[in-house]
C-alpha cells in the first residue's frame, strides 16, 4: 500500500511540475504536450496536445475506500474489477446487478469521502428505484427481455459456447473498473489505453493520462458539485 501511494505521490508530481510549467508561460493559456504511455511491445509514442487541469487529483486518488485498507488508487489502478470469495459480494468486489456502479465509482473520484460517503451519488432521486423487470432468481439472472421475442429451442440449454483458442479473440476495449476507460482516458489515448494491460496499468504508465482527464473532469463539474452542497475531493492548482 505504502508503495504503491509513493509511486502516486511521484507520478502525479511529475504531472503537476509539467502542468505549472506549462501555465508560467503565457498566463496559463499555453497547451502542454502529452505522451501517450506505450503498450508493453510498444515501439514509438503518439503525442497530443491538450490545455492543463487546474485541479490536484492526488487527494482523491490517495483517500481511503470506507470500511476497507484500499484507496481509491488501489480501486482504479489496475483497471481490473476483483472478486474475493472470502468477502461478502458486491461492487467493488465483483458486482451485483442492483450495484449502482457508475455512481458509486465516479462518487469515489470525485467527492471527499470523509464529507460525502460512497452512496451519495447513488442516493439522489434522479435514479429509478429498481429495473423496471425483476431480475431472474436463477441463471441467466438477467430481467426477462421487453415485449414478446421469438422462442428458439430449449430455454437455458440452447447455447453455443465458443471454443476458438484465446488467440483467435482481440481485444477492443477495456472494461475492467467502470468509468475508467470510458472517462479518464482522453480519445487520442483510447487505442494505446486498450492494447495495454494490467501490468502496464501497475507499472503507472497510465496514470499522467488519467490524472489530466481527471483534473480536467473536475473543472468542469466542481461548481456544480459545490452547487448541489458536495464536496470535491481534488483541489485547485
Amino acid at each position: 500500500m505504502a508503495k504503491k501511494i509513493s509511486l502516486l505521490n511521484a507520478a502525479v508530481t511529475l504531472t503537476l511540475v509539467t502542468t505549472l510549467a506549462a501555465c508560467s508561460k503565457g498566463g496559463g493559456s499555453s497547451p502542454i504536450n502529452v505522451v501517450s504511455a506505450p503498450t508493453a511491445t510498444a515501439s514509438t509514442t503518439t503525442t497530443t496536445t491538450q490545455s492543463p487541469a487546474t485541479f490536484n487529483v492526488m487527494p482523491c486518488l490517495s483517500q481511503t475506500l470506507p470500511g476497507s485498507t484500499r484507496t481509491v488508487g488501489d480501486l482504479i489502478i489496475p483497471d481490473t474489477l476483483t472478486l474475493d470469495l472470502s468477502t461478502p459480494s458486491g461492487f467493488p468486489n465483483g458486482r451485483l446487478l442492483t450495484d449502482p456502479v457508475i455512481d458509486q465509482t465516479l462518487n469515489v473520484i470525485f467527492l471527499r469521502l470523509s464529507v460525502n460517503g460512497p452512496g451519495t451519488l447513488a442516493s439522489l432521486p434522479v435514479n429509478p428505484a429498481a429495473n423496471d423487470v425483476p431480475f431472474r432468481s436463477s441463471f441467466p439472472y438477467l430481467a426477462a427481455a421487453q415485449g414478446s421475442p421469438p422462442v428458439s429451442g430449449t430455454a437455458g440449454v440452447n447455447f453455443n459456447f465458443r471454443t476458438d483458442p484465446e488467440s483467435a479473440f482481440v481485444r477492443v476495449d477495456r472494461m475492467g473498473m467502470p468509468a475508467v476507460a470510458t472517462a479518464l482516458v482522453g480519445s487520442a489515448a483510447k487505442n494505446t489505453y486498450n492494447d495495454g494491460d494490467p501490468s502496464n496499468d501497475s507499472a503507472l504508465l497510465y496514470f499522467p493520462e488519467l490524472a489530466l482527464q481527471l483534473g480536467r473532469l473536475t473543472e468542469s463539474l466542481a461548481d456544480d458539485f459545490v452547487r448541489l452542497g458536495l464536496t470535491p475531493c481534488a483541489t485547485p492548482i
